[in-house]
């Protein structure tokens, strides 16, 4: 055993970079390769896939990868672990079989499965009729399957961070009461899991990257204590910082402890520090007992959606947008009509685009026909009795079916998580000996910081030295707000104390007045600088189904950024 598992990632969503596979085999040494293709989405897609296939469920696009690139990881030693096989884990590993036998290679493939619980879901009260239904498993599937042998490893819908806790189990020999190390681990699989976002992709201080290219993708340098490095191949481009790292911890989380099938993790444990250039070290990471129960990924399928959008140009636009729901509305027979914000040009401007804002209707209902010919008949037929202008930015659109998300939990006696060996043979993974409880900390409690005090001020935009990150959970959405490390060493403890009393249930309401009705989350890590917030139902019923402008709330955190805010003048 080495003292360092080197742990890389290649894909953070089913569709991310199809060469990142080759480059990060061919840009340095690596142990392990992992692929994240699944998301909450993702899962009603390849549902989707199985209605009209059973033999697929699984990430297409991984075993294209596979084609490319096996006999270079077989060559390099480096084993393949992901969780492409979504919904169809045995087909996924069948599949690659038939690859490398085509190229030539015998690898040792093995899969794990054991998450997908639509037999049983009506049984346990979860849903009469699901499109899928998949518990989230551990990482010691993926670390059994390891010590067999496996040269790649495909799984269903285990954790993101499971990607990473099962290599490490594997190669450390982590029982599974080493809590700490397992959540070291789950941090690291975090960091990971969406690759490019730990290195400069999608990061709010991006004009501080070395150069505007593509970032690559991250790896670990995984130790036996649970602490790691985190950086990139040479010559790669992006950076890692301490802030690119922290931009990826604090995305789509919900409370300071991060609840797994394997560990609880205390995110306000992790400390983070610059070692050297694009080398940052993950430390301090400790954990306690997984929860009793498992966490279930619920997709039914909500109905069909259509969506029609009108150009406003020019003078008296908000009338023009009263006339047009005046003459529109009462024709629709849809169950739902959804009419987006209006945003009103301002100014004299020196473009016809400039002058125009669009204004965007989405129906949805149980059946097609009043998202079809019935909607679209309709607003096609005002084309020349309605506001001056009249004109849409498309054809009008075919009515698609749309899924909803939801999540619920179950007793781990209901999940059989199974290793199947290459050679058939089936291993089932026993469950913790120590369980804790399913309650989670949503920050609710009393923040330690006093609210700021009345000193001179100035109004300036939040991201003057904040950074954000936001995301999707569901119907939920993730904010992660943290001072930026680019500033005066001097002020970033004074920057820090000003968020974590700015920032509270109230005033996110007020920097994002659709949410004044939601109920809101505030918790702080403190060792990161930063604050994440939870807008419950800010989705709706999820990304699937939402009629949002920004469905899955990526964009959030830029516009809280962009808003003013009170910043006493000695911070600036």
């Amino acid at each position: 055993m080495t003292d360092v598992l080197r742990i890389g990632n290649c894909s953070g969503f089913y569709g991310d970079r199809h060469s990142a596979m080759r480059e990060m085999l061919e840009g340095g040494p690596l142990d392990v390769l992992t692929g994240d293709y699944l998301a909450e989405l993702t899962m009603l897609i390849l549902g989707r896939d199985t209605m009209r296939d059973a033999s697929l469920g699984y990430a297409r696009t991984f075993v294209r990868q596979l084609e490319d690139c096996l006999g270079l990881a077989l060559e390099r030693g480096v084993r393949i672990v992901s969780n492409a096989g979504g919904l169809n884990p045995a087909g996924l590993a069948e599949r690659v079989r038939e690859v490398a036998r085509g190229l030539g290679l015998d690898p040792v493939v093995a899969h794990v499965e054991g998450d997908d619980l639509r037999g049983v879901a009506a049984e346990v009260g979860i849903s009469k009729d699901p499109l899928t239904v998949n518990a989230y498993l551990g990482g010691f599937g993926i670390a059994a399957a390891l010590r067999g042998g496996a040269d790649v490893v495909v799984t269903g819908r285990v954790t993101d961070a499971s990607l990473v806790v099962g290599p490490a189990v594997a190669h450390f020999g982590w029982a599974p009461t080493a809590y700490d190390a397992l959540a070291g681990a789950v941090v690291v699989g975090h960091v990971l899991e969406c690759g490019p976002q730990a290195t400069g992709g999608n990061f709010s201080g991006f004009r501080s990257l070395p150069h505007k290219g593509l970032p690559g993708f991250p790896l670990a340098e995984l130790s036996a204590d649970g602490s790691a490095v985190i950086t990139k191949h040479d010559g790669s481009g992006g950076a890692v910082t301490v802030d690119t790292v922290t931009a990826q911890l604090v995305y789509e989380i919900q409370g300071t402890r991060y609840l797994g099938p394997d560990v609880t993790t205390h995110l306000d444990t992790i400390q983070l520090r610059q070692e050297a250039p694009d080398r940052v070290g993950i430390s301090g990471v400790r954990g306690e007992a997984p929860p009793r129960q498992l966490k279930v990924c619920v997709n039914e399928l909500g109905g069909f959606r259509s969506s029609m959008e009108f150009v406003l140009t020019g003078l008296e636009i908000e009338a023009k947008a009263d006339w047009l729901r005046e003459q529109l509305s009462p024709r629709l027979s849809a169950e739902s009509v959804t009419w987006s914000p209006l945003t009103l040009p301002t100014g004299d401007r020196s473009t016809e685009e400039g002058a125009s804002t669009l204004l965007r209707v989405t129906v949805q209902d149980p059946r097609a026909e009043p998202c079809a010919r019935a909607f679209t008949g309709p607003a096609v037929e005002l084309a020349l009795s309605s506001y001056p202008g009249f004109t849409m930015t498309g054809p009008p659109p075919a009515p698609t079916p749309y899924g909803v998300y939801s999540a619920a939990y179950v007793d781990r006696s209901w999940v059989r998580h199974t290793v199947v060996h290459a050679d058939g043979r089936r291993e089932v993974v026993a469950d913790p000996t120590e369980v804790g409880t399913v309650d989670v900390d949503h920050g609710r409690r009393p923040s330690p910081y006093p609210a700021p005090a009345d000193t001179l001020t100035v109004r300036a935009p939040l991201g003057s030295f904040v950074h954000a990150r936001s995301g999707d959970k569901g119907g939920d959405a993730n904010l992660g707000l943290w001072v930026s490390h680019d500033g005066p060493p001097e002020k970033y403890d004074a920057r820090v104390t000003w968020l974590m009393k700015l920032i509270t249930a109230r005033k996110v309401r007020e920097l994002v007045p659709e949410a004044a009705e939601l109920e809101i989350d505030v918790f702080h890590l403190p060792h990161l600088g930063a604050v994440n917030v939870v807008l419950r139902g800010l989705l709706g019923r999820g990304v699937a189904a939402s009629t949002r402008f920004d469905p899955q709330a990526k964009a959030l955190g830029e516009w809280v950024r962009s808003r003013s805010v009170h910043i006493q003048e000695a911070l600036l």
